[in-house]
Formats: structure tokens, sequence, C-alpha cells
């Protein structure tokens, strides 16, 4: 990669960081889009998917090591800023890169945005960043603080946490929030075997492994399965292991008719479509139609032929179908989304607390107005991907004390695998996994039905 192919590159990272930060973008989004734009080589890629998710990861770090550099200086613009971190943190966590390379690159980006004098405001911040070296983290008293600005949380959220799940499990959380996931792939049951998946995987020299929380499966521990043509050709989706084990515990039955209520971008409901081997019917809804073409998009790569895909506030489903419909109903609710914050970084800065009190009122209406739907003997499953109790064994608790025709299913905690049963996460209303656990995103999973007459 020649030098200004590497200075254009750090100007597209720029502008992707500076996205999030100031209008609030998503990170894997604005990535894609860019990686397609540009047309970027795979070590280019990797280059700026490494910048802007550290960046973003790290932001609340990044801020309290430039404080003492920057203190007392007239307001400084937020792109400037957004520079300042991304070069901070090349210097900090990428090794092959030498310090004056990232400073000189730093410094052209700035006179070229700029001009000459925010070049050489940017060279002495940093240069002297470099002298001096960074304030102690270790030496804040305070846990809160402490954890806020080391693991670069909001402290709102750690407070939160700490409230929900204690000091033990918070700092667990928060710290492997900072760590690379595992990627994980489910297969194509009707087109492959979980065995041919990693054999082939295998062959190319990828390390791989089966996951405990799901028959199909593949925790991919080195390599990228995006090297490899078998998603395109719809021989897997990549899913985390938490997410599959979603659909796991629908316990689905061939022939059954399915509700997958809030189901963009698609990946559980075309698994419980595989599940079903191309029988029964999936009705898979999302409240914005943009989004419903990656259901239909997905169901077509993976020639599911099964699914039903609508635009529909699930809220309003009463309205499309009679009570007793579904044999089984899916509800992963919109949620605040901090147990995939390893996935998207930027969601713990863009989520306030008043946040989580909204969408735990629109979780309850939508789980009060869907499950008139479900059959006598039906089940349904209410998921999410957060940590937050308001969100999740608050929701099943209320709706169980206002709804007394309806009963967690015992049978639920049965048929967990047996890593979960002893997991910390087990309470009376269902499972909360945390992503430290088995080094998956954080999920919530309950199973409802009604009582035996």
């Amino acid at each position: 990669m020649n030098k200004m192919k590497r200075v254009n590159v750090r100007e597209i990272i720029h502008n992707i960081v500076y996205r999030i930060e100031k209008d609030g973008g998503f990170s894997h989004l604005l990535i894609n889009h860019e990686v397609k734009k540009h047309q970027l080589s795979d070590e280019d890629k990797r280059l700026l998917t490494n910048i802007v998710y550290g960046t973003t990861q790290y932001r609340l770090t990044l801020d309290y090591y430039l404080q003492p550099f920057i203190k007392g200086k007239k307001k400084i613009d937020d792109w400037v800023m957004t520079l300042l971190r991304i070069s901070l943190y090349q210097m900090i966590f990428l090794d092959r890169i030498p310090i004056h390379a990232v400073i000189h690159e730093a410094v052209e980006i700035a006179k070229k945005k700029g001009h000459r004098g925010i070049g050489s405001f940017v060279n002495g911040v940093l240069r002297n960043i470099q002298r001096k070296g960074f304030p102690s983290i270790s030496e804040i008293k305070d846990i809160k603080k402490r954890l806020s600005i080391e693991t670069s949380h909001p402290t709102w959220l750690i407070n939160r946490w700490l409230k929900d799940y204690g000091n033990e499990i918070t700092e667990k959380i928060a710290q492997i929030n900072q760590q690379e996931k595992p990627q994980s792939i489910r297969i194509q049951p009707l087109k492959t075997t979980r065995e041919e998946i990693m054999k082939k995987l295998q062959e190319i020299n990828m390390e791989v492994e089966k996951s405990f929380l799901s028959e199909q499966g593949v925790v991919i521990k080195k390599g990228n399965i995006f090297d490899t043509a078998l998603f395109d050709e719809g021989y897997v989706t990549v899913q985390d292991q938490t997410s599959m084990l979603v659909s796991e515990l629908l316990q689905i039955e061939e022939d059954m008719i399915v509700l997958d209520a809030c189901s963009a971008p698609g990946g559980k409901a075309t698994h419980i479509a595989e599940k079903l081997a191309n029988t029964g019917k999936v009705y898979a809804f999302d409240i914005h139609k943009n989004k419903t073409n990656l259901i239909k998009n997905n169901a077509k790569r993976l020639g599911l032929t099964n699914i039903v895909v609508d635009e529909a506030d699930a809220r309003k489903l009463k309205d499309k179908f009679d009570e007793n419909t579904f044999d089984r109903i899916l509800l992963d609710v919109p949620c605040s989304g901090f147990g995939v914050i390893r996935s998207k970084p930027d969601i713990k800065y863009n989520k306030t607390e008043k946040d989580i009190y909204n969408l735990a009122n629109i979780q309850y209406d939508i789980l009060t107005a869907v499950i008139p739907l479900l059959k006598e003997k039906g089940k349904l499953i209410y998921s999410t991907c957060t940590l937050t109790k308001a969100e999740n064994e608050h929701i099943i608790k209320r709706f169980l004390t206002e709804h007394d025709e309806y009963e967690v299913d015992e049978h639920f905690f049965e048929q967990l695998p047996p890593e979960l049963k002893s997991s910390l996460g087990v309470t009376e209303y269902g499972i909360q996994i945390f992503p430290h656990t088995f080094n998956t995103d954080g999920f919530f999973i309950s199973r409802i039905k009604k009582k035996t007459k």
C-alpha cells in the first residue's frame, strides 16, 4: 500500500468516525458503505475497521488521556477532536504503525481540512503526549469513574449495571466489551451439514469448533467466513450463538405456523424456516418497510420458500390475524442493544437512561398486543439483545402479574444447554446471558405459555 493510499484511507476513517460521533451514524453500516464505495483492498479494509471500531470503542478513555494536553485551549472543532482521538488510538494500540507516521498523517489531514495553524496545533498536542505520556487511570479511587474511563462506558450505564448485577459482573461486562468477539455462523441444514462446513473451513486453515448453543452453530476461532463463497452461496448465515439459541428454544416442529413479529434483518426468521424444513409458514414482520427487503434477501439467498414478509407495527398485528392463530411466536423486541456493544460500540454513546424506559413501554405493549394470537397450547419466546433488568425480567414479571392466565414454561429451563443451567443469569423469569460468560453477545430469553386448565 503506497503512502498516498494510506493517507486516503485515513481520510475515509476520519470521515466515518466523525459521522459516528457527530450524527450518531451506525459504525457497521458506515464501514460497509465506504468499503464498497472505495473498493478498498483487504489490507485497507482491515486497517479501516480496526481504527474505526477501536477509536469508537475507546472514545472516553482517549478523551481522558487527551484532556491534560488540550485543557485551557480555546474551543476545539469537533472534527479536530475526532482526528486527535483517531491518532491517539493508533499511537497507543497499533504497534506496527510508527508514531512519527501517525503524527505526520494527522498533520496532513488537519492542514487539508483546515489550515496550517490547525496542523501545528495537532502536531503540538500529539508530540507533547509522545514526550510526557498519559495520566494514570488506576489512580482513580471511585470504582464507577475508574471503570467508566478504563472501559469507555458512560457512567450512568456503569451505575445501572452495578445496581442490576453488582460489581463483579459489571466489571466483567465492561472489560469484555473492549475485546474482539469470535465470528460465528449458522449452517443451512437443508443444503449441508455442520461437519461438512467445518471440514471445508479447516481445509483452508481456519480454526473452528462446534457451538454448544445451537446444533447448527459453528464458532470461527481463526479466519473469516467472507474469505469463502459459503455465505454468498447460501450455505451459512453469520449469526451470534446466543441469537441462534433463541430459535432453538422455540421448540419448532414441521408444519407449524410461526410469527416473528419484529423480524429484520431476518436471522431468526430464516433459522425458524430452516427448522421447519421449508414446511409450514413463518410470518415475518418489521415496522420499517426498507428493512423488510433484508429479510426477503436473506430468505432468497438461503433458498427458503416458507417465509411471508410484510411491513407492520407489531402492536397492530391483531388487526391482521385472528386470535389463536400461531403455534409459536417470537418477540425479539426492539431494545437498547447493550448486549451487542462489541459489534456496535457506538450504541453505548447513543443511548440514554430515558431510552431504556421508553423502550420498556414499547416492549410491554408489543407483548400484550401479540400474545392473544398464540394458540391455546402454543409457546411464545420473548428475547432482547440487551443487559438491563427493566427491559428483560421486569417486563416478564409485570406481564405475569397482570395476566395470571400465563406462566413461564417450566420446561424452558429443562431444555437449556447444561452449561447454561448453572449460569448466574438464570432467574424465575428467564435467562440473562452475559457477554463474558461464553464469549458471545449478551441476550435475555424467556418462554411463556398459557397455564394448563
